[in-house]
């Protein structure tokens, strides 16, 4: 195994001269706008993915990717060459599906916004049920406050109410069942 600081240097000088190639010495007519987004090698540096994009339509993702499988030993050879080590890895090129995945994400991402344009819209002239701010600040005057400092003071009929009961015969209910399992 190698170290990943080797792997990484190896699998840059294959992107660097696969890009080189398909930029000048690679001469297929099926051959499109091709970018070398990524590659990866692995940790034994026997086998690299050249992740790869085509700008155009899928026709002629289909026809770059039948000119890259028929140029795959033209590559691998200058690919050899190029790194100088004792065995060169197999290569093998995969289409990058990461910008049609950051398309689909956009476009879920504008489709949000639109709708969050939609209810801001939709609130735009909506006003609050009760006050805009329901809560007390300390800077306001609490009327409610003022009310409970002041005493109570105990009206005559309630008075009245508290003596019409006999508290005297009053017996709790625990009292009650004791008595009776007794």
């Amino acid at each position: 195994m190698a170290d990943a600081a080797r792997v990484r240097k190896v699998a840059d000088r294959i992107q660097q001269t696969v890009a080189r190639l398909l930029q000048g010495r690679i001469k297929d007519p099926r051959l499109g706008f091709v970018t070398i987004t990524d590659v990866r090698v692995t940790g034994d540096l026997q086998q690299a993915t050249i992740f790869y994009t085509v700008y155009g339509t899928d026709e002629e993702r289909e026809d770059t990717a039948a000119a890259l499988r028929s140029a795959t030993g033209l590559i691998r050879s200058e690919v050899g060459r190029a790194l100088g080590i004792r065995l060169t890895p197999s290569i093998a090129f995969q289409l990058d599906t990461l910008p049609t995945q950051a398309q689909a994400f956009e476009d879920a991402l504008a489709q949000a916004r639109a709708r969050d344009e939609q209810i801001a819209r939709t609130y735009a002239g909506a006003t609050y049920a009760g006050d805009a701010d329901p809560y007390r600040h300390a800077d306001e005057e609490d009327d409610y406050a003022a009310e409970d400092d002041e005493p109570q003071a105990v009206d005559d009929a309630d008075k009245d109410d508290y003596e019409a009961v006999d508290h005297d015969d009053y017996e709790p209910a625990e009292a009650d069942e004791e008595e009776a399992g007794a």
